[in-house]
């Protein structure tokens, strides 16, 4: 193998947009770092001096390596114990703060209907919709013709389109007040009081992969989630502790007690009221989610 030439700067300063793609293709920040760290090598074999646009070359390696991690990811997805969210990351304050598109990109909310795409699509949505390639672009990144990819984008916006609820940024201090609000419900112990602060069809889904106590299936309806909050906050005892912040652009907070770190739960308000709980006990997947993450298009 030939030696590698000195990777040239422009790798470390698209960095925060090319963990963003891969995040987004991905759903995992822990992937996405070794996608990035395979990709950083390839490149690393590139002279520099033949890449006319930096940008969209080094665009095409992470998506590709994305892609072939997502093939895989959903081979090993076929034995997860339960439910299936994506990870939640921090984000870095050094990252654009009035991006709403950025910020919409890199939700919850967001990536569990990128979920419902295929690879090609997710790709070719991501590209598009978020980093704004053109088609010859996304054609070239993906091996797929002009046509083809125009096709594809047309079908992922709509299904997307059809899916996205309305989004709105949040900061810590609309964080904590969502945050509270919920809790001085849960802390009352009343059924009734909770479920006033709850969508009607409101949904609770627990990501474990069976390595924490959580429910294997999707809650719905108020009654049902709220009686099942009310049961995990009796669980928790005297020495709960919440962690409030911002996770992946929404309200959250990271859940602690018996001496550990117990996940973090994720809120989803719509219209004034929680319309789903997202609770991510995976301790792969909540481990390295207090560590902030440069984030760019």
């Amino acid at each position: 193998m030939s030696e590698p030439h000195t990777p040239p700067d422009q790798f470390t300063e698209f960095r925060p947009l090319l963990f963003t793609v891969a995040y987004e293709i991905l759903g995992s920040a822990t992937e996405a770092d070794d996608v990035l760290q395979e990709s950083y090598l390839r490149w690393a074999q590139v002279d520099p001096a033949t890449v006319r646009n930096p940008r969209a070359y080094l665009a095409s390696i992470v998506t590709r390596q994305s892609l072939n991690a997502l093939r895989a990811m959903s081979r090993r997805r076929e034995d997860y114990v339960g439910p299936w969210l994506p990870e939640p990351i921090l984000i870095d304050e050094t990252s654009p703060a009035d991006d709403v598109v950025l910020a919409e990109s890199v939700s919850t909310a967001m990536l569990i209907v990128l979920e419902s795409l295929t690879p090609d699509e997710r790709a070719v949505f991501v590209l598009r919709e978020v980093f704004a390639f053109d088609h010859d672009e996304i054609a070239d990144i993906v091996g797929k013709s002009v046509a083809t990819v125009r096709q594809i984008a047309h079908r992922a916006r709509a299904h997307v389109h059809a899916r996205r609820q309305r989004f709105a940024p949040v900061d810590t201090a609309r964080a904590t007040e969502v945050v509270n609000t919920f809790f001085a419900a849960a802390l009352s112990g009343d059924v009734e009081q909770l479920m006033a602060v709850l969508a009607p069809d409101a949904t609770y889904v627990a990501d474990s992969d069976g390595k924490m106590t959580a429910a294997r299936r999707p809650v719905h309806g108020a009654k049902a989630v709220a009686k099942l909050l009310l049961g995990l906050l009796r669980i928790s005892g005297e020495d709960l502790r919440l962690d409030v912040g911002v996770y992946s652009s929404m309200p959250g907070f990271a859940v602690h007690f018996d001496g550990r770190s117990q996940g973090i739960f994720i809120l989803d308000v719509v219209d004034g009221l929680l319309q789903n709980v997202y609770a991510i006990r995976n301790p792969d997947k909540f481990a390295g989610a207090h560590t902030p993450r440069p984030i760019a298009r």
